[in-house]
């Protein structure tokens, strides 16, 4: 497996949602949680899609070779704009090299908190 590519170049999350409030000492938040398994730094592309207004492109992040990073989606941001919390929403990340996507949430608006954790839908180049 030395020279396998490991990963892909385009995935889909089709359900995001930011939850809007949180209890206790944890934060409600989701993160795309990206696995780099190459030498070389992997630059992602992210879209959001809504279900009643047009996407919002041009999200960057940069994931060092050999590296993982877990992305916060409320930390996203690009000429200002903000994915807004309480609003459903879908995601697709692009990488100029293979990479490996899992995405997870975290949900403490109730006392018994929730986390899920998917891999995200890789699709072929």
């Amino acid at each position: 497996m030395g020279n396998q590519v490991k990963g892909h170049r385009f995935w889909v999350i089709p359900d995001g949602y930011i939850p809007p409030d949180s209890r206790g000492e944890l934060v409600s938040h989701e993160s795309i949680c990206v696995l780099n398994c190459g030498e070389v730094p992997a630059k992602l592309d992210i879209t959001v899609y809504y279900e009643d207004r047009e996407p919002l492109e041009g999200f960057e992040a940069i994931v060092e070779g050999r590296r993982t990073k877990h992305i916060r989606t409320s930390s996203l941001e690009s000429s200002g704009q903000r994915i807004p919390a309480g609003v459903p929403y879908a995601l697709t990340v692009e990488s100029d090299v293979p990479v490996i996507i899992q995405y997870s949430r975290l949900d403490t608006t109730q006392p018994e908190l929730a986390l899920m954790s998917v891999m995200a839908h890789p699709l072929k180049d």
